[in-house]
């Protein structure tokens, strides 16, 4: 280590703001003596946040959660946390301090998060500014799923399709996930079981999605995988995946035997590409997957044809 490097660690060690970094994973993997303080860490502690958020929930301490579902609030967090490059906001502790967080997220996915102790700032405004902030999140926010909506999952697409990836020349892909036979489902089973087979494949996917990715619910049980710097190979294996689990799954208790799966359709971008480009490509090659028997996962050929003739 440097002395500039070893004198920048003792300066954040010693600081009064909170300073934590987490990895691509949102593993913690480094929390200055304020932040473990206020999140009650021990020093060599390396959780993921989801599991340093949940057991503070439970002893009531940490950050003040206002939903009595912890794990509902998990995956609506999950699915906006990090997906975007600069993201600052308030919030409140237990200990009945008030911080500005900030959150910077860099390309590959490694998120700094600082927060600053404001609880001697305009006290009589953080409810307006708070309820500010939850009126942004609900127009965000799928409300049965809890996920992303549409609107937050298109501006990912947006972000995406600016410039391709430094490193890698790629825009990325989207893949389109539609469930399978779910009239069938909603007919046979009824809808609450419907509404229920959406959860669980929200609840299943979020939790497996990268940092830079966006999971977000279209409408009906039409959902959408945004994945930065990705090529159609990478994608198509990581929604394989996230289909294999999904097969696995038994949501219905009534229905011990019941199983679901979905069909997807991967493309990938292009210069000049706006969203609606790109997603209707994806959409063509998710009816490519339909029409070859469902279950199962398309590519976009043309792109395929383009990606291995470069």
């Amino acid at each position: 280590m440097t002395d500039t490097a070893a004198k920048l660690f003792q300066l954040y060690e010693n600081a009064p703001v909170l300073i934590a970094l987490y990895d691509a994973f949102d593993r913690l993997r480094y929390a200055n003596r304020s932040f473990r303080a206020a999140f009650f860490l021990d020093p060599d502690e390396a959780p993921l946040w989801s599991q340093l958020m949940r057991r503070n929930f439970h002893a009531q301490r940490g950050t003040v959660i206002r939903q009595d579902d912890f794990e509902a609030w998990l995956i609506s967090t999950q699915s906006r946390r990090g997906k975007t490059g600069f993201r600052a906001f308030e919030t409140d502790l237990w200990d009945g301090r008030w911080l500005w967080m900030t959150e910077t997220v860099q390309g590959d996915g490694w998120m700094l998060c600082i927060a600053s102790d404001i609880t001697d700032l305009r006290a009589g405004e953080r409810l307006l500014r708070q309820d500010r902030d939850f009126a942004i999140k609900a127009a965000y926010t799928d409300e049965l799923t809890g996920i992303a909506n549409r609107r937050f999952a298109t501006a990912r697409i947006e972000d995406m399709l600016r410039r391709p990836d430094p490193d890698t020349g790629l825009y990325g892909c989207v893949a389109v996930l539609d469930l399978d036979n779910f009239k069938y489902i909603n007919d046979r089973y009824g809808h609450q079981a419907g509404d229920i087979i959406l959860r669980d494949l929200a609840a299943r996917i979020i939790g497996r999605v990268r940092r830079s990715d966006c999971f977000g619910r279209f409408g009906g049980e039409e959902f959408v995988l945004v994945m930065p710097a990705t090529s159609v190979e990478e994608a198509a294996l990581i929604v394989e995946r996230m289909l294999a689990i999904v097969r696995l799954s038994r949501p219905l208790p009534a229905w011990s035997d019941f199983s679901y799966s979905f069909s997807a359709g991967v493309a990938a971008g292009r210069a000049g590409d706006t969203p609606t480009d790109l997603f209707g490509r994806a959409d063509k090659a998710l009816y490519a997957a339909k029409m070859a028997g469902r279950n199962r996962i398309h590519v976009d050929i043309d792109l395929s044809d383009h990606a291995a003739a470069s």
